[in-house]
């Protein structure tokens, strides 16, 4: 692999919306202070993503609304070895037209290069915006979308193994 970035999104991807029952990975949901907030969370989805953030040519970035929350908060409560990713912030972007995710990351492809990119935001499946442009980049770009209450699977991260 060569250079890859991975944009990660927090609630309804690691931290899902009313986590109730088993977590896909076949465990309970774990719990934990995240400073400002609980946050329930599958304790091998977190161990399998500090298992692929060691993954050579791979750049892990923030892309979500906790901001600088995630690497301050959310890392240290529950294990994520997420603290020195960059943290791409919505600077204005959401007072005008269209999703600050999307030219946040717009920007940080275009400034970055990356040859393949990963976006990993429960929200994808409703940004029509996203998806159109995400289907320019064509196999250079893989978009999962995560069922917000279940948040990352097992086989969503296999795809994302697979992609890289």
């Amino acid at each position: 692999m060569r250079n890859v970035s991975l944009y990660l999104d927090v609630d309804g991807v690691i931290c899902p919306f009313g986590a109730a029952g088993t977590t896909d990975w076949g465990s309970r949901w774990r719990i934990s202070d995240a400073g400002l907030l609980e946050v329930a969370y599958a304790g091998e989805l977190v161990e399998s993503l500090n298992a692929l953030s060691r993954t050579p040519g791979l750049r892990c970035v923030w892309l979500t609304s906790w901001e600088e929350m995630a690497p301050d908060y959310l890392c240290p409560a529950i294990g994520l070895a997420g603290q020195e990713w960059p943290v791409l912030a919505s600077n204005g972007l959401g007072s005008g037209e269209g999703w600050w995710k999307l030219q946040a990351l717009q920007r940080d492809i275009e400034v970055s290069a990356p040859d393949r990119a990963v976006w990993i935001d429960d929200q994808l499946d409703f940004e029509t915006e996203a998806r159109a442009w995400a289907s320019i980049l064509g196999p250079r770009l893989l978009l999962i979308s995560p069922q917000p209450r279940r948040g990352l699977s097992r086989a969503e991260l296999e795809a994302v193994r697979a992609f890289l």
